[in-house]
């Protein structure tokens, strides 16, 4: 298993933008496709951005395409979620995680088998 600890969340305007980060150990990501989900209330935890293991592709939900940009510092075990243009539909806990077997990006969360303890993101209207 791979720990995983979230950090960067807050309260911000709409328009605004945070910078997520997810610290790993235990495990070096650059061997694995990393992942960012959301969890809105009364909501199911959806996909939000991947990054694979070769770091040559990065995947994204649709509706934040152009606004949100994943990276990743292998040096640092740490992979990172840039968010502007931010919407207060944008809100919810956003959570890290890990696909430890797959060679391909999936947007499903139980193809992700470590996860972080989350980070709570609210944007303001």
């Amino acid at each position: 298993q791979v720990q995983l600890v979230e950090s960067g969340g807050g309260l911000v305007q709409a328009g605004g933008s945070l910078r997520l980060s997810c610290a790993a150990s235990g495990r070096r990501i650059s061997n694995y496709i990393m992942g960012w989900f959301r969890q809105a209330p009364g909501k199911e935890r959806e996909f939000v951005a991947a990054i694979h293991w070769s770091g040559a592709t990065t995947h994204y939900k649709e509706s934040v395409k152009g606004r949100f940009t994943m990276s990743r510092d292998s040096a640092k075990n740490t992979v990172y979620l840039q968010m502007n243009s931010l919407k207060p539909e944008d809100t919810a806990v956003y959570y890290c995680a890990a696909d430890l077997y797959s060679d391909y990006i999936s947007e499903q969360t139980t193809d992700f088998s470590s996860w972080g303890q989350g980070t709570q993101v609210t944007v303001s209207s």
